[in-house]
């Protein structure tokens, strides 16, 4: 059975611990009025759906299938409430929560889609989860999946044991949440200075199938976010973590002698009013790295041999133009700096605004680095192939020219893409 949720439940309850915690400043919702407010009238309508998620689901209820909203469920991430200090707890996971529907006096576990998450608080964080998950771990006694209760968007969904095992089947059908795929926020920033600054970490927001115009609750989830910042970047704390995001922003950890290799090509180019051709960059990167450390050379020269195939490869893609080029490969610190930001805020190492005022620096450093959104796509493409192949060697990166292409084509063509609706400058 797929329904809605009764009506006259407020905001808080949706995702209230069992002993009413979050009472301080309880969750909100786009379209659910405050605490203490009264409900709207049924005749008003509803709010757009926060993301794409919200509204296949809405669609699904709509429609009065549950095999179709359990397959929505199936293929994006699900989050759980929990206390911090409890998920700070190592090598325990928290229960399952549960709540009582006033409309059907029923008891349900809640949880929330990815558009859906309240405000973030610093000592409530979220664990995301997947349909398969919550099957395994199910409270026996329990026969209800509350999806985004107390909002506009919600389904309750049967959770008897054999729907359970229906949960299972397309959770693994699905193969998980959706990688890939632009996301975008209704309510979140879509213009100005702070949308342009977190549009510049979109490409690994689509790389994850993640929201990317977000300062809140989690990026992908609390424990997620901790475990992302001590590997692959060593932040196992806030002060870590301020150093590392100076050298982002600083442009400290792209590569030294790749953009060493670049910026010799644009001196050039800058002199002799022409792109140079591929044997005078050569000739001068060897005369610029003869007079620094003569172990840099060898891999000047790699990183020049990979630039200029991948250029090659992207002007035939039609995503270079026939006589453009990449000058710098800051793009890639910048769009991870934005990313660590998040994944820093999710972490609570930091707060909204700090976050905020962190994303509008790198904004402006990225608009100093390059003229358009296009220029800026190009410079972290360039710079992840670069990396993959020096790294792993050039096979091993096709599929991630293939991944990096698909994304750049995504953020540059989609018209509902930040990099088609924030103006660059």
């Amino acid at each position: 059975m797929i329904t809605g949720n009764g009506a006259g439940t407020e905001g808080g309850g949706a995702v209230a611990s069992p002993h009413g915690a979050y009472r301080p400043r309880p969750p909100a919702y786009p379209g659910v009025p405050p605490q203490g407010m009264a409900p709207h009238p049924p005749a008003y309508p509803a709010p757009a759906p926060p993301t794409e998620i919200e509204r296949a689901l809405a669609v699904a209820v709509a429609g009065g299938g549950g095999d179709a909203v359990v397959e929505v469920l199936a293929r994006t991430r699900l989050y759980v409430l929990v206390a911090r200090l409890h998920a700070d707890i190592p090598g325990w996971t928290a229960p399952l929560p549960t709540i009582r529907d006033e409309a059907t006096r029923r008891t349900c576990v809640p949880v929330l889609t990815p558009g859906m998450l309240p405000p973030w608080h610093p000592e409530w964080v979220f664990r995301a989860v997947t349909l398969g998950e919550l099957a395994r771990t199910w409270p026996y006694n329990v026969r209800r999946l509350a999806v985004n209760h107390g909002t506009p968007y919600p389904a309750m969904v049967d959770a008897r044991p054999k729907h359970l095992k229906a949960w299972l089947r397309a959770d693994e059908h699905s193969g998980g949440h959706e990688h890939g795929v632009l996301l975008t926020d209704t309510g979140g920033p879509l213009y100005g200075p702070l949308a342009h600054g977190l549009a510049l970490g979109a490409h690994l927001a689509v790389t994850n199938g993640l929201i990317w115009n977000r300062l809140g609750a989690a990026y992908e989830d609390y424990a997620n976010d901790r475990a992302r910042l001590r590997s692959p970047w060593g932040i196992p704390h806030r002060a870590e973590y301020r150093d590392r995001l100076a050298s982002l922003m600083k442009n400290q950890l792209v590569g030294r002698v790749q953009e060493g290799v670049l910026r010799t090509r644009h001196t050039l180019a800058a002199r002799l009013g022409r792109t140079p051709t591929r044997e005078e960059w050569s000739a001068a990167v060897a005369r610029t790295f003869a007079a620094r450390d003569a172990d840099d050379r060898a891999p000047a020269d790699r990183s020049l041999h990979h630039i200029a195939r991948y250029e090659d490869r992207l002007r035939a893609d039609g995503a270079l133009a026939p006589d453009g080029r990449v000058d710098t490969l800051a793009a890639f610190d910048l769009g991870r700096a934005v990313n660590v930001v998040r994944l820093a805020l999710g972490a609570r190492y930091g707060d909204p605004h700090e976050a905020e005022q962190d994303v509008l620096r790198i904004g402006a450093l990225a608009r100093g680095a390059y003229p358009s959104w296009a220029d800026f796509s190009l410079g972290y493409l360039m710079a992840r192939l670069v990396h993959r192949a020096e790294d792993d060697g050039p096979d091993a990166a096709e599929s991630t020219y293939r991944q990096s292409l698909a994304e750049h084509r995504t953020l540059t063509q989609d018209p509902s893409s930040p990099y088609r609706n924030i103006p660059w400058s």
